[in-house]
């Protein structure tokens, strides 16, 4: 057995969207879901190789109108009104369905940790457990350090993300909402425009970090950057639809479902404050703190995944 995937296809979730899914590893395996971060960023190969393929019957997507799913984000006349939150867990429990798959155990990070803990918030019966590699919950006030208060180690940056937002007539407040309407612009100048900038504002605040590329963001295929950005920037600027502080108030739901929690103590993105939070509204979570890791993580991270699902397989 290896990582490719043995089965894949598009799955009519309504309205004209397919959304991509594949699977891989062993048919018979423990079920396990890769939830992608972004929003927007799409499954990559690399997914598949932290399950053990005799172990798993891995599954991954890619979520609403980005990577292979159908209509994609970076075509402007794609309307982004029907992906939000809820169409994700929505999508997510008909994928389920359609492959006839009763629990199955969650894994992701970064904005994939905000959908999964949505989707077991409200689905908790389904999930056996959950692996997280970056923990974020999409808080109003995350939102704001992201993309305002970070700022505060790169200056300089913060002001050309902002005036390619519309500069100083443009609220800080208002900055992803204004990206949001910039990057589905009918002009395509417009929209390549503001694409830079936000990758540029990206790769900044990761830029400090000891591992992975520098230009993590800005070094992406074209289509996919302008997807990544417009769907990031849609979700952002509604707070992913969800009520302040909602996963981390629901924390107490997930009793009973074992938690693997990484985060990495060097990531400025999304502080660990979040994942502190977290843990302790969920009594059977665990969170290890990564010394040598941030948003990109590390092999140290990677080796800490790998090492949560072989605990898990058997299990």
């Amino acid at each position: 057995m290896d990582a490719e995937p043995y089965n894949h296809g598009m799955l009519d979730v309504g309205d004209g969207d397919l959304v991509y899914w594949e699977e891989c590893g062993n048919p018979q395996g423990k079920p396990a879901l890769v939830v992608h971060g972004g929003p927007g960023s799409g499954c990559t190969p690399g997914h598949r190789t932290l399950f053990d393929p005799r172990a798993y019957r891995a599954v991954l997507f890619d979520q609403r109108n980005c990577g292979r799913s159908l209509p994609h984000a970076s075509d402007p006349a794609t309307d982004l009104a029907r992906n939000t939150t809820d169409h994700l867990i929505a999508d997510m429990e008909l994928l389920r369905r359609h492959l006839g798959i009763e629990r199955w155990l969650l894994m992701g990070g970064s904005w994939g940790s905000t959908l999964i803990l949505a989707y077991a918030q409200r689905h908790p019966e389904r999930v056996t457990e959950i692996v997280i590699n970056g923990v974020t919950t999409t808080r109003r006030a995350e939102i704001d350090w992201l993309y305002r208060g970070v700022g505060r180690f790169f200056p300089g940056e913060w002001e050309r993300f902002r005036a390619g937002a519309g500069g100083p007539d443009v609220a800080p407040q208002d900055v992803v909402a204004a990206y949001a309407a910039l990057a589905g612009h009918p002009d395509a100048a417009v929209r390549e425009r503001a694409t830079a900038d936000w990758c540029a504002w990206e790769d900044a605040v990761l830029s400090l970090e000891p591992s992975g590329s520098p230009r993590p963001y800005s070094d992406r295929p074209s289509a996919a950057r302008l997807a990544m950005v417009r769907i990031t920037s849609h979700y952002f600027s509604h707070a992913a639809w969800l009520p302040e502080g909602a996963l981390i108030d629901g924390a107490p739901r997930l009793a009973g479902i074992p938690g693997a929690l990484f985060h990495g103590r060097l990531d400025l993105s999304t502080p660990v404050d979040t994942a502190y939070h977290l843990v302790r509204g969920w009594p059977d979570a665990r969170l290890t703190v990564v010394a040598d890791s941030g948003h990109k993580g590390s092999a140290t991270m990677s080796a800490n995944v790998r090492a949560a699902l072989a605990a898990y397989a058997t299990r």
